[in-house]
Formats: C-alpha cells, sequence, structure tokens
C-alpha cells in the first residue's frame, strides 16, 4: 500500500466517506469532522504513519488537502 493510499483509507475509516469525496473534504463539512473526529484523525495518522505531530499542526490540519501538507514537513510524501 502506497502513502497515499494509507493517507486516504485514514480519511475514509474516520469519516466514513467514499475516496472521491476526500479532495474537497474540510473540517466540520459534516457532524463526523467535529472536534473529536479530528482528534480521531490526528491519532490515526500517528498511528498509520509512525510521527508524533505538533500541536500547531494539529491545529492547522484543517483539510484533506492540508493535510498532505502537514504530511510532508514529517517526511511522509503522497
Amino acid at each position: 500500500m502506497t502513502n497515499l493510499e494509507k493517507y486516504n483509507q485514514v480519511f475514509m475509516e474516520t469519516f466514513d466517506k467514499a475516496e472521491d469525496e476526500l479532495a474537497s473534504y474540510k473540517y466540520q463539512d459534516d457532524a463526523a469532522w467535529d472536534s473529536v473526529g479530528h482528534m480521531s484523525l490526528v491519532a490515526a495518522l500517528e498511528d498509520a504513519f509512525d510521527i508524533m505531530m505538533e500541536t500547531d499542526d494539529i491545529i492547522e490540519l484543517s483539510s484533506y488537502q492540508v493535510g498532505i501538507e502537514t504530511m510532508k514537513r514529517y517526511g511522509v510524501e503522497l
């Protein structure tokens, strides 16, 4: 599984979304991505990529697209 596939899988499992919905998906687009969903996403990303995200990056993680850039800062190429 590629890093992009793992990244997509985390979003799909955390928020029960189809892959074709991810590109435009943003924080609070629906009830699933609330504050609890946000922390579930962070935990799942940290587990999937064996990273520990900084507080600023957790706060700034506001969309699927922003997450891609965030992962790059941790050496995860998607």
